[in-house]
């Protein structure tokens, strides 16, 4: 099983933001010495979550930090990047890193309008800019002139450089959530990431991705790559006992939630609606947050000592789970306690699934 390890983490006042940079930093170096494969970075603004804000900046920095894990993006929120700018960064990148860069890609938050705002935009064209963006993106690593007219981006430019170093340019993958996405992405190839999915639906979901891959008609090697990387996001929190990692799991992830819904509520504008369809009791604002954590805590997390989170691993394993993105750190949480935890799982977990 492959294990990556993903950056969520608040900083709480701008006084901190230096500190908080920092630490992600060491705590990536960590994860590489522990055996994640994979280190992914967020992408979100203004309020100190995703502290460092720019992924793509922040990302040269770990290329120059670590020498062999891979360094990707879960995902890039593609309304807010021009299409010939990014992959042009993400080229240098992939020349900065050896050949180490994974680029995950999605529309954009559907709950804070007010990182549309922010870049001067509304989310109502997103779904229609990140397409435009990623027919531009497949397109910039093949070596030719790009030539493209859409009702966002006209572009005519030569063939990008640097040359990636990885043939084709870095994988993109897709996140997803709704069933006919898994089949979609399985038609076409892409490997996905998909957040916080119920064991109960696993099965069911990589069925559908399987049909795609079917119907795709791709070969047998190729389908097997591909369901060795779809990855499924994961809280993970590992303490001495059930008891205390429970409790402390719940604490910080009320915390979190509290911080998410005031800045929703003080930035979102008025007119903004959020589509029912896509709240959660996690994501919910007329839900309690005690309710919303359980929520998290029940089908979003793996906590617990070492002989707990080893079962709650095995589980999505046996539902066909083969590469799990570990998220360490929950709002504001302090870094000694975020690292006690990585090594925890580091140590005493991951060495039962190699």
């Amino acid at each position: 099983m492959r294990f990556g390890w993903l950056s969520l983490s608040l900083s709480p006042a701008r006084e901190q933001d230096n500190l908080r940079i920092h630490q992600i930093i060491a705590q990536v170096q960590e994860a590489e010495a522990l055996g994640f494969k994979g280190v992914w970075l967020t992408e979100h603004y203004f309020t100190g979550e995703s502290v460092y804000n720019d992924a793509i900046v922040f990302a040269s920095a770990l290329a120059m930090k670590t020498k062999n894990i891979r360094i990707g993006f879960a995902v890039v929120q593609m309304p807010f990047h021009h299409p010939v700018r990014l992959a042009t960064q993400l080229a240098l990148l992939d020349n900065l890193s050896n050949g180490r860069i994974d680029v995950g890609v999605g529309k954009g938050t559907v709950f804070n309008e007010y990182e549309f705002i922010g870049y001067g935009l509304r989310s109502s064209d997103s779904r229609k800019r990140a397409q435009e963006s990623l027919e531009i993106l497949s397109e910039a690593w093949k070596d030719q002139p790009i030539q493209y007219e859409g009702e966002f981006y006209n572009v005519n430019v030569p063939a990008i450089r640097p040359a990636p170093v990885q043939k084709l340019g870095p994988p993109i993958w897709r996140s997803v959530i709704s069933t006919e996405s898994f089949r979609d992405c399985g038609r076409l190839g892409i490997p996905i990431l998909t957040a916080r999915l119920p064991v109960s639906s696993i099965a069911s979901r990589w069925k559908l991705y399987q049909e795609g891959m079917d119907e795709g008609e791709h070969g047998i090697d190729f389908q097997n790559q591909l369901l060795q990387k779809n990855a499924v996001w994961r809280n993970v929190y590992v303490a001495e006992s059930d008891a205390q990692a429970e409790d402390e799991l719940n604490i910080m992830l009320i915390k979190t939630r509290q911080h998410m819904m005031e800045v929703r509520e003080a930035l979102n504008p008025k007119d903004f609606v959020i589509n029912p369809e896509t709240l959660s009791l996690w994501t919910d604002p007329s839900v309690s947050h005690e309710e919303g954590a359980a929520m998290a805590i029940k089908t979003g997390s793996i906590f617990g000592s070492p002989k707990k989170v080893k079962e709650q691993v095995a589980e999505l394993h046996d539902a066909g789970v083969r590469h799990l993105l570990c998220q360490t750190g929950f709002g504001d949480m302090d870094g000694d306690r975020n690292l006690t935890s990585m090594r925890l799982f580091g140590n005493e977990v991951m060495p039962s699934f190699s």
